[in-house]
């Protein structure tokens, strides 16, 4: 995610709105399981909350560090199948159904999901009627019998989902100015449909939308099927590769489709309110070459379609939803951005396909691995297409360094959000500060050492989740060097170490009150850090 940031920069107090603007608001089938996600690797650091038959429901999370109610211990989810239907206005609920494919990982008297904004109207597991109640933002399901562990399990949900309800939310359903279009970072899934929300365990995906006939809609993967009915049309798209809940996308909306071949016949399609696909078309057509510069750094993107999704909608930031990532339509269509500077958020979100997106974060904590690497790319973007010097920005993000670990916490251990504030999790020390941290290591350990490293970690982690740790030991193998001690200082300290190759560079002075870098944060690149750190989500 990147924020551009508008509205929830007043709400958080961590960003500033971008000038000029105004602040407004398949199925997996049953056979030999995937290996865990971290699902269960979190859940063995707290208990599985075997409910007793007539004990009080209680929400269950895996223990994420910075969200310990999100996702939920016990099982496995290995396919969502989503139906909406789309009643044609967004101040109604849509009617929908849910049916989650999991593999139990515990024996569950009880099993958790997450939920939130819909009023469930009845629950089956493998086929049989379920009870069913809240607890929190959880919907916690009793079977007739116990799940056994090791086995199979089909839970459906029938369900409403309400856009109205999530006025005031960090995500969920967006209202734009033609329908509706999702953005569900951080763990805002559950707002939307009942999941495990959690980015550990991800998920091959099914996703039907019935809507009136004038609408279109595009959702992650690729169509699989388009059948009119009457005054509806149902709309169908699967995604080949898993996907965590928090990168779900579902476009409805009066829009034109617009296809063009990218690299190796990518096929790569985006999605604009019709009436302004003439006007947009120059930034669409950037796309495909864009797509052919991360592929020289980093390798073959992962997945089997990308594309841009311009929504009628002011939200203050970008979001990497797989496949198709979201955006303001206003980014492009407002002249209030130099041209280098809006490709550089393109190239951005682009490069979560590959960090945040095929390699997911274990948990929260390791959200620096998405948010450095993407900003890390954005700026390498800027300095070799548009001649703004890489090194230049990362001295001005050495100057706001201390002040951003003391604001937010170091990279590899963000504090925890504002409450009620899930997107504040998303501080500087987890972008230009991230992106700082992959500077000094390319000093440490030299750029061909640093590239190996880049194209193994997309290679070795691709559809899967990983840890810091998991980079940490990566990056010492392909170094040949143990680099333990460069990480904790780098990842986890609550000041910045000295740059290597840059002995001279100095943290400038924090602003008492406010506990900000106020040289760096008035100037140069520090200061775009602050716009555009959520636009690379």
């Amino acid at each position: 995610m990147l924020l551009t940031f508008r509205a929830r920069a007043t709400r958080t107090g961590s960003y500033r709105p971008r000038p000029g603007t105004s602040a407004r608001r398949p199925g997996a089938q049953p056979g030999t399981p995937r290996r865990h996600k971290a699902t269960a690797l979190l859940a063995s650091a707290v208990s599985v909350c075997l409910l007793a038959a007539g004990a009080p429901v209680a929400p269950a999370g895996v223990g994420d560090r910075l969200f310990p109610n999100l996702g939920n211990p016990g099982y496995d989810v290995q396919s969502y199948d989503l139906s909406f239907t789309y009643p044609g206005t967004n101040s109604k609920p849509l009617k929908a159904v849910t049916t989650m494919r999991a593999w139990t990982t515990s024996t569950l008297d009880h099993l958790n999901l997450d939920f939130a904004h819909g009023k469930v109207e009845s629950v089956e597991v493998n086929g049989e009627p379920a009870k069913f109640a809240d607890a929190g933002e959880d919907l916690v399901v009793t079977p007739d019998k116990p799940l056994p562990a090791g086995s199979w399990t089909r839970i459906t949900v029938r369900h409403t989902s309400d856009p109205m309800s999530a006025e005031g939310e960090d995500g969920g359903w967006v209202r734009t100015d033609d329908g509706l279009a999702m953005a569900n970072q951080a763990d805002a899934a559950h707002l939307v449909f009942p999941c495990n929300d959690h980015p550990s365990d991800k998920a091959m995906f099914t996703i039907r939308v019935t809507a009136p006939n004038g609408y279109t809609v595009v959702a992650n993967g690729v169509p699989t099927d388009k059948e009119r009915a009457g005054k509806t049309t149902t709309w169908t798209y699967r995604t080949r590769h898993p996907m965590a809940t928090e990168l779900a996308q579902v476009s409805i909306g009066r829009s034109s489709v617009l296809h063009r071949e990218g690299p190796h016949g990518l096929d790569v399609r985006d999605v604009v309110p019709a009436k302004d696909r003439k006007e947009l078309e120059p930034w669409l057509a950037k796309t495909p070459d864009q797509i052919a510069w991360m592929e020289s750094k980093v390798g073959r993107y992962p997945f089997e379609t990308y594309g841009v999704l311009m929504a009628e909608a002011s939200t203050g930031f970008e979001l990497e939803t797989q496949t198709l990532s979201l955006f303001e339509k206003g980014l492009f269509a407002e002249p209030l951005y130099p041209k280098w500077y809006v490709e550089s958020i393109m190239v951005h979100e682009l490069s979560h396909q590959w960090f945040g997106d095929s390699v997911s974060p274990r948990t929260w904590s390791d959200l620096w691995l998405n948010e450095g690497h993407a900003t890390w790319y954005e700026a390498l973007y800027a300095e070799e297409k548009a001649n703004k010097p890489m090194e230049k920005r990362m001295k001005a993000a050495y100057g706001a360094s201390d002040g951003w670990r003391a604001a937010g916490g170091p990279p590899a251990r963000p504090k925890a959000p504002a409450p009620g504030q899930k997107i504040s999790i998303f501080r500087p020390n987890v972008y230009d500060g991230a992106a700082l941290v992959l500077y000094a290591l390319r000093q440490e350990i030299g750029s061909p050492a640093f590239e190996r490293l880049e194209r193994a970690w997309v290679t070795v982690h691709r559809d899967g989740t990983a840890t810091t740790a998991d980079f940490e030991r990566l990056a010492s193998e392909i170094s040949g060097r143990d680099l333990s001690g460069f990480f904790k200082g780098w990842l986890y300290g609550e000041k910045t170490p000295p740059m290597p190759g840059h002995p001279d560079w100095k943290q400038t002075a924090p602003d008492a009150k406010h506990g900000k870098n106020t040289k760096a944060a008035g100037t140069g690149k520090a200061s775009k850090t602050a716009k555009t750190a959520k636009a690379g989500k």
